[in-house]
């Protein structure tokens, strides 16, 4: 095809169809297409195939008018050639044009339906002698331009011949500009740069920009490929060493993980909310890395699950006699406490399911509260199990932190079930009256909800987020 902007015979008319370009500034000899819609800029291709196939291409200030005015239009902009036209199904046009000539718009003739402009086509100055400097700018576009191309994996020697050939300054910033990803303004400066030597040095500019951006981007590309690759090495020598032991009949550890967690799901008779929730997180469990952070939250907080007694329970022994031979054997006197004792298990052994009261041991350290407590679970045949308050001021020591914080934990209270191994313990709270608060939330507040037998059938842990059962359990507090 031969190159239009060439022929020096070709006349530009002064008058011609304006077609405002949104996102992109047309060069001379500059050749891409274009998608027309909206219907003024349609009429206007309509217009320059008419007549001459000649339009006139200016860049719109603002890429998301979709009904510029002149004020909105750069003035200068470049003549360009009509070659190709192909209507889409859509009601668009596609137009193959060909840069020619910059011009400058000097009036507006009309402006609907279409906009018809008359120009001024710009006469650039000569580029005087090739001096050592010009020259030199020159073999630096150049070069920088391969440089770039390369980097981008696009050079290739069509490319190296088209650069080669060209000696006019104005000719190869016009190429390199049209080429380089510049932002409209900057790429609309050197199109009104008329002088060829001082176009050249800002094109030199952005280039020497673009080649420190493109050696940064490959570079980071460069890194990311390494570490995909490295990625994917392990992903298929993991496949295969998976492969290569279960031909052996040895089981992924994984595999064997997962299918542990799942039987001591059932073995552990979890309520059908928690159970649900355990296989959720199971499922989960089974699609991450295992060595990822994500995984190791999830395989804790599976182990608390599996681990706590929610159907494991002692029976009860609720043999008065016995009860009043246990605490005669570990305590001297103290005739009223123990009987006070011995009344409260023997309104229990007649109601078994006794919302009742919660004992509370009052008095000075060493009297033996904490032992009396210990005799209380020998008699019934009970875990025992105890924590201490004193000094406790956050409320995340009773309800547990969220799996959201680092080293997430439950609070005392199902840790405590957990380490005595059943649901019904007798669990001791010392130093209740030792409680403080703080701006950490109120503790004994907290409690309400564990002590309370209208509440804690379903007493829900920030950590475990599911319901844990301690209305089985047996409360006793203690306090000076």
């Amino acid at each position: 095809m031969g190159n239009i902007a060439e022929d020096e015979q070709f006349k530009i008319p002064e008058m011609l169809p304006m077609l405002p370009v949104r996102d992109t500034v047309i060069f001379p000899y500059m050749i891409l297409p274009l998608f027309v819609g909206r219907e003024s800029s349609i009429k206007a291709v309509d217009e320059a195939l008419a007549k001459d196939r000649m339009i006139f291409l200016a860049t719109q200030k603002a890429p998301t008018d979709d009904h510029p005015n002149p004020e909105a239009i750069y003035t200068v902009g470049t003549a360009a050639m009509v070659m190709k036209m192909l209507k889409l199904p859509d009601g668009r046009v596609k137009i193959l044009v060909q840069g020619l000539a910059k011009g400058t718009i000097k009036e507006y003739t009309q402006q609907k339906p279409l906009f018809l402009v008359r120009i001024q086509r710009v006469i650039e100055p000569p580029a005087g002698e090739q001096n050592l400097e010009t020259e030199a700018l020159i073999r630096s576009v150049k070069e920088q331009s391969e440089k770039v191309l390369s980097l981008k994996g696009i050079l290739s020697p069509d490319v190296l011949g088209v650069l080669d050939q060209i000696e006019e300054p104005g000719r190869l910033a016009d190429l390199v500009a049209s080429n380089l990803k510049l932002k409209i303004e900057e790429a609309q400066n050197i199109l009104e740069t008329f002088h060829p030597l001082q176009r050249l040095k800002k094109v030199n500019e952005y280039l020497s920009k673009e080649v420190q951006v493109s050696t940064m981007q490959a570079k980071i590309q460069s890194q990311a490929r390494e570490e995909m690759s490295k990625t994917q090495r392990e992903y298929f020598l993991r496949e295969q060493l998976k492969a290569i032991k279960s031909e052996l009949g040895e089981i992924d550890d994984k595999a064997q993980e997962i299918s542990e967690l799942r039987e001591k799901i059932k073995k552990a008779k979890m309520s059908p909310e928690v159970e649900k929730e355990a296989n959720k997180q199971l499922n989960r469990l089974e699609q991450m890395h295992p060595e990822s952070a994500e995984a190791t939250i999830v395989r804790t907080y599976m182990d608390w699950l599996v681990e706590l007694p929610w159907s494991v329970s002692t029976v009860d022994n609720l043999d008065i006699k016995k009860a009043k031979q246990v605490l005669d054997e570990d305590h001297y006197d103290l005739e009223k406490v123990k009987e006070r004792i011995l009344e409260y298990l023997g309104v229990r052994k007649l109601k078994e399911k006794m919302k009742g009261p919660i004992l509370c041991f009052v008095g000075p350290p060493g009297v033996g509260k904490t032992s009396l407590g210990k005799s209380i679970a020998r008699a019934l045949g009970r875990k025992f199990t105890r924590i201490s308050l004193g000094g406790v001021r956050d409320e995340a020591e009773i309800r547990g932190h969220r799996r959201t914080y680092i080293g997430s934990l439950p609070g005392r209270i199902i840790q405590g079930v957990k380490t005595a191994g059943s649901n019904n313990p007798v669990f001791m709270l010392d130093e209740i009256d030792k409680v403080g608060t703080d701006f950490r939330g109120d503790p004994s507040a907290a409690l309400l909800e564990a002590l309370d037998p209208e509440q804690n059938f379903a007493f829900s842990d920030h950590y475990l987020n599911v319901p844990f059962d301690l209305s089985k359990v047996m409360f006793i507090t203690t306090a000076n």
